[in-house]
């Protein structure tokens, strides 16, 4: 769909056109409230603003819809497609780096708390790896900064799909 056609959609319809984006029904709400957009940089724009105000509230609400890491998102809603195809080239790493990937997941959940969110689309598994290894010797609101605006780029990555 293009930006006309978003700008056009009954409210309900236009939060289901991007729910994928980010499961964030606060986020998805303000920005179809703030229709119509001129282009899709001013929707995206207007996005990013909204994402900056992003907290733990919201980085909760959004881990909902994202599987870890090199699993496979199970489902047919949107986000779990989108997600499937983000990770796409980590699911067919090689069997040491897919192993690597999951310990390394072990071991974030047990120092965060939480599963280790990073934009996969455009990375190679062994990039996705090494990031996972840096990111796990930062301090907790390093990692909590580091994780909102990986979930900032994914979400406005696939804003610009959906209004591509």
């Amino acid at each position: 769909m293009d930006i006309e056609q978003f700008n056009q959609l009954p409210p309900a319809e236009a939060r289901a056109a991007i729910e994928s984006c980010v499961a964030i029904p606060a986020w998805q709400q303000q920005l179809v409230a703030a229709r119509p957009f001129l282009s899709v940089q001013q929707a995206l724009d207007y996005a990013d603003g909204l994402s900056r105000q992003w907290q733990q509230t919201e980085l909760a609400q959004a881990f909902s819809a994202h599987p870890r890491i090199g699993e496979r998102a199970s489902g047919q809603r949107a986000h779990q497609q989108a997600s499937r195809s983000e990770q796409a080239a980590v699911l067919t790493a090689d069997s040491q780096v897919r192993q690597a990937i999951a310990e390394g997941n072990q071991a974030y959940e047990a120092r965060f708390g939480r599963i280790f969110l990073i934009r996969a689309k455009g990375r190679m598994p062994q990039e996705i790896l090494e990031q996972l290894r840096r990111r796990l010797h930062n301090d907790d609101r390093e990692e909590l900064g580091e994780t909102l605006a990986q979930l900032r780029e994914i979400t406005l990555l696939r804003l610009q799909e959906v209004l591509s």
